[in-house]
């Protein structure tokens, strides 16, 4: 596993963003895991957030793009930090761009947020994390419809690996499928689980023996194909 990658799963774990114990998701499934990535709220935070978006990007998609995008609300200050990440890694200079909730219809008016798009860009996508491809479903034809685009990919921070809404594949996979751009992630859940299983982070082990029996047992309830 990359350096890099290593780094931001600790990284994740002192920001408080991952959490382990149990909890009870918004889809009702109980998870022995946890991520928010609310809790992202310094500057050094976001500023190393932002440079971790920009190194998997250029793995995964290459500098070949010109526009960020990050769906409201989460992905609007990802968007903002992917493209100062890139621009102090790489030296590329690329737009932010991000959906407004409801259109504004004075002064900078519009659906979009930063910078209009135009025939021919080529946009990266960006979210926190995939879970039911809801905020792709309701943001892409938003940005479609702006103009003539090419989307490069989607890249979220960390991919939960279990199934969505079709009951098969995970999220990530879903949209690969029903759009046909790529996607990825900085991390998988399987790539935490091997970093952190027995290994200590803040002065403390995680992922012991018990709590990674739990991420197993859940995985063969949710795990995806």
């Amino acid at each position: 596993m990359e350096q890099y990658k290593q780094e931001f799963i600790e990284f994740m774990v002192e920001s408080d963003v991952l959490k382990f114990g149990d909890f009870t998701l918004k889809s009702g499934r109980k998870s022995p895991f946890f991520m928010n990535a609310g809790a992202y709220v310094t500057g050094d935070q976001l500023h190393r957030l932002g440079l971790y978006y920009a190194r998997a990007i250029n793995d995964n998609f290459g500098l070949d793009f010109d526009v960020v995008f990050g769906p409201a609300y989460k992905g609007i200050p990802l968007s903002v930090i992917t493209a100062m990440g890139l621009s102090e890694l790489y030296g590329k200079q690329v737009r932010y761009c991000s959906n407004r909730k409801e259109a504004k219809d004075h002064g900078d008016a519009g659906i979009l947020l930063g910078s209009p798009l135009h025939d021919g860009d080529r946009v990266v996508m960006v979210e926190d994390v995939t879970t039911s491809g809801k905020s792709i479903d309701e943001t892409y034809p938003i940005i479609t419809a702006q103009a003539n685009i090419q989307v490069k990919g989607l890249m979220v921070s960390l991919n939960r690996q279990e199934v969505g809404k079709g009951g098969s594949m995970s999220a990530l996979d879903e949209v690969n499928q029903t759009y046909g751009f790529p996607t990825s992630a900085i991390v998988t859940m399987a790539e935490v689980v091997e970093h952190l299983h027995n290994r200590e982070c803040l002065g403390r082990v995680v992922i012991d023996d018990a709590c990674k029996a739990a991420i197993d047992a859940y995985y063969e309830q949710y795990g995806a194909k």
